[in-house]
């Protein structure tokens, strides 16, 4: 009798200490889950923050009241550029830039006149570049398509491009004028002035004889 009573004792005794161990293990469980929970608040507000936060720089010039560089929120757009800038002139017309554009950091954005509006709509010799130049982050992205398939006609007429003045687009519709070459090319007169004639652009680092015979009859000076 004895020992089925002290079996039964170490049951109950096996059972209480189950149920510790269980409810130390739940516990355990259910701490990790609340601190994955509290670690995750807390890192995604803060990335929400920081962009909530976060300010840039734009340039606005044109028919504008008050032209300059003016700091807006992030996500801003160009038509909050232009009020953060005092509004337009009576002379401008918004009608060829993209007034719901948002943003970036060193954007510029010009506000054009009536006139020069006119003048890019009536006429079909007028270049589209001058009016709305890339320079101009503003523009619809259609007008930048049409300013780069204009260029890249210019570049492929029998035309002689000028290794003084050209863009770097331009240089490398040359024959092996990759991106690389046409900025040095770029570099190389900027320090040390205008080439003076075809055959200094072989001083150009990576323009050799063999490139040059490519070129020199599509360069000029």
């Amino acid at each position: 009798m004895e020992l089925q009573e002290k079996i039964k004792e170490y049951k109950i005794y096996l059972i209480i200490a189950g149920i510790i161990v269980g409810l130390i293990t739940f516990n355990i469980y259910t701490l990790t889950l609340v601190n994955k929970d509290t670690e995750e608040e807390q890192i995604y507000p803060v990335k929400e923050k920081e962009t909530k936060n976060k300010k840039i720089k734009i340039d606005i010039k044109g028919e504008i009241k008050v032209a300059g560089v003016y700091e807006l929120d992030f996500g801003s757009r160009v038509v909050d550029a232009i009020n953060k800038a005092g509004g337009i002139t009576k002379q401008a017309d918004t009608s060829i830039i993209n007034l719901s554009k948002k943003l970036d950091d060193e954007m510029v954005v010009i506000v054009y006149s009536k006139n020069e509006v006119i003048s890019l709509k009536k006429s079909e010799k007028t270049d589209i570049k001058e009016i709305c130049p890339k320079i101009n982050d503003a523009c619809p992205e259609k007008v930048i398509e049409a300013i780069d398939k204009k260029e890249t006609n210019n570049n492929s007429s029998t035309k002689k491009i000028s290794i003084n003045t050209a863009t770097k687009e331009q240089l490398q519709a040359l024959e092996g004028v990759g991106e690389s070459k046409a900025k040095a090319i770029i570099n190389y007169r900027e320090e040390n002035g205008n080439f003076k004639t075809i055959e200094d652009i072989k001083k150009v680092s990576g323009i050799g004889n063999s490139a040059f015979e490519k070129i020199k009859d599509n360069i000029t000076v």
